[in-house]
């Protein structure tokens, strides 16, 4: 489980982050949801190690992480998908791949196979520069990347950005079933995106805290949500008590 306690950030002396409490157990999927600009991301960088906690407890499986470095965060089951996605453009799919492996010190082709299982067009795709892909394969490219670090929580930051919705939906299939299996269930291939968050949870082997700003992409793969609002957690509860009144106060624009 990912706890955070009491979790303070501030940048050049502004406060971010105020009082942020926080739980991602396994197998749930956690919806980090509000407008623009309110902290999700820097929860996710905060949660990483990117930024510098003013104060808070960052926790994983019951080992304090506030302190640690960022690689350190990672090696203890950290898995993060940052908005954007982060690719390396000048990087083969198959060599993207491999860092995630190697990151962990993994058996590269076993591994690897599973994820190009979830993920079929990519294995298409291995020698391709990952700079050539669409938005939405680059999306499983980072994803998958991120299973090769054998992850206890993934972290995904706006993962429908700039995706078509037919891919939209592969993704949320996905984060389904691998919450549940992780990387074991070979023979379920994946069609979809959506499919993918479903993927992930499907066992309860991976907690996923998903920052999404697309509301019925949260209501179809979510279990939880946390709204935010200045920096501060204002609204929680599980995805049937998200509300038509919460939506409209926090949500809309």
């Amino acid at each position: 489980m990912l706890t955070l306690s009491n979790i303070h950030v501030s940048y050049d002396g502004s406060r971010i982050l105020r009082d942020v409490n926080l739980t991602v157990a396994p197998g749930e999927v956690a919806c980090l949801m509000g407008r623009n600009g309110v902290g999700k991301t820097t929860t996710l960088k905060a949660i990483t190690g990117l930024v510098k906690l003013d104060s808070g407890s960052v926790k994983l499986a019951g080992e304090e992480l506030a302190s640690s470095r960022p690689d350190a965060r990672a090696r203890h089951g950290l898995g993060y998908v940052p908005q954007g996605r982060d690719i390396f453009p000048n990087l083969t799919v198959w060599e993207n791949l491999r860092i995630g492996a190697v990151a962990q010190k993994k058996k590269l082709n076993g591994e690897v196979d599973r994820v190009l299982t979830l993920f079929p067009v990519l294995k298409e795709m291995l020698q391709r520069k990952g700079g050539v892909l669409s938005g939405g394969q680059q999306q499983q490219l980072a994803i998958g990347r991120a299973l090769l670090t054998n992850p206890k929580v993934l972290l995904l930051d706006e993962p429908t950005e700039g995706i078509q919705p037919n891919i939209i939906d592969q993704i949320g299939e996905t984060i389904k079933k691998l919450r549940a299996n992780g990387l074991e269930d070979e023979g379920q291939r994946v069609e979809e995106i959506g499919d993918a968050i479903k993927m992930l949870r499907q066992e309860g082997r991976i907690g996923i805290l998903l920052v999404e700003q697309y509301l019925d992409f949260c209501i179809d793969v979510g279990d939880r949500f946390y709204i935010m609002d200045r920096g501060s957690i204002v609204a929680q509860g599980t995805i049937p008590e998200l509300n038509d009144e919460l939506v409209k106060q926090h949500l809309t624009v």
